[in-house]
């Protein structure tokens, strides 16, 4: 600890804010955005993201903000994705920092001298790690700002909040915040979507929908090489209501069959009745390599007549497009 009280001098931490709702695989390509500036990266899903700058401040001889511009620029070019990005010595003055930035984006840099002066003046739910319910209890005792809560004994914010709790606020409020930024991915996963031109309480178009996502999804994980342990369906109705559900595949599998057989179920599931439909989405979740998937000895000659025809289907979509070929419920919808 350092003599003005903050902890790890010698750590720049980036606290990064994607907008609400961004789907998935735009999320997983701000991450590869700030793993190009720091191999420390610890993802927060569902949309924010830490990195250590420590090394990347050394490496790129710049300054924090340099760096932060840097992400926001890269995010809104190459994304179209505007991000909010705080940076400080510690995750809490880093979190605190992007939060207090406008949307849609910015970039905050505290630095390691300014932490106590400037957390101060803040209101103090504005504290990161502070909820609601402790943020009333101390205002409720006249400890409104966060500079005033630093200026409280310890031993009184235990009693106010309870112990760990307590110790922690009291810390974090003289920018006290030992822990490390711990590199973690993302689990990997693969998601298509359908949205529909118009709302349809059209089952049979609903279930033509899905056998499309079937399809694209199995085509984009052979591609990769990958196989599903899980699949997600995701319903989003008129409104804005959703329905989610996940399911478990018996045996990994990146085959249409397969995933087929769980996307029916997990329709069927969902139980529509008068739901007016706007969009669909399928993962494939829990991914692994396909050199993983353990090979089944079968004495179903169906099963393996329909394995060879993806295989010789696929070649056809590599050679002509994805749209060449598919199942005729589809072409059907669609025409």
């Amino acid at each position: 600890m350092t003599t003005d009280g903050t902890a790890h001098r010698d750590s720049t931490v980036m606290h990064v804010r994607c907008p609400d709702r961004l789907p998935e695989e735009t999320y997983r390509q701000v991450l590869e955005l700030l793993a190009e500036l720091s191999p420390v990266v610890q993802a927060l899903p569902p949309t924010a993201a830490l990195a250590e700058l420590k090394g990347a401040l050394r490496y790129y001889g710049t300054d924090r903000r340099h760096l932060g511009e840097v992400l926001r620029v890269r995010s809104l070019s190459r994304l179209g994705v505007d991000v909010r990005v705080g940076i400080g010595p510690s995750i809490t003055v880093a979190a605190t920092a992007s939060a207090q930035i406008p949307k849609p984006g910015g970039v905050l840099a505290i630095d390691p001298s300014e932490v106590r002066s400037w957390l101060g003046p803040l209101p103090v739910d504005a504290l990161h790690g502070i909820g609601p319910r402790q943020a009333e209890t101390l205002t409720d005792y006249g400890i409104h700002r966060i500079g005033l809560l630093a200026a409280v004994p310890p031993a009184t914010v235990q009693r106010l909040l309870g112990g760990r709790a307590g110790r922690t606020a009291a810390d974090r409020a003289r920018g006290i915040d030992p822990r490390p930024v711990v590199p973690r991915d993302l689990p990997a996963a693969a998601t298509v979507r359908h949205t529909f031109p118009r709302h349809t309480l059209d089952g049979a178009d609903a279930r033509a929908a899905l056998l499309n996502l079937v399809v694209r999804l199995g085509l984009l994980l052979r591609g990769r090489d990958q196989a599903a342990r899980a699949l997600t369906l995701t319903l989003t109705f008129a409104g804005s209501g959703r329905w989610e559900k996940t399911r478990r595949l018996a045996e990994p599998s990146g085959h249409d069959d397969d995933l087929r057989l769980i996307a029916y179920q997990l329709m069927d599931a969902a139980g529509l009745q008068r739901g007016r439909l706007t969009a669909l989405a399928l993962k494939g979740e829990d991914l692994i390599d396909a050199t993983q998937v353990a090979q089944q000895i079968t004495f179903d000659n169906a099963r393996e007549s329909r394995l060879i025809a993806e295989a010789a289907i696929d070649r056809v979509r590599d050679k002509f497009g994805p749209s060449i070929i598919g199942p005729a419920a589809v072409f059907r919808r669609a025409s």
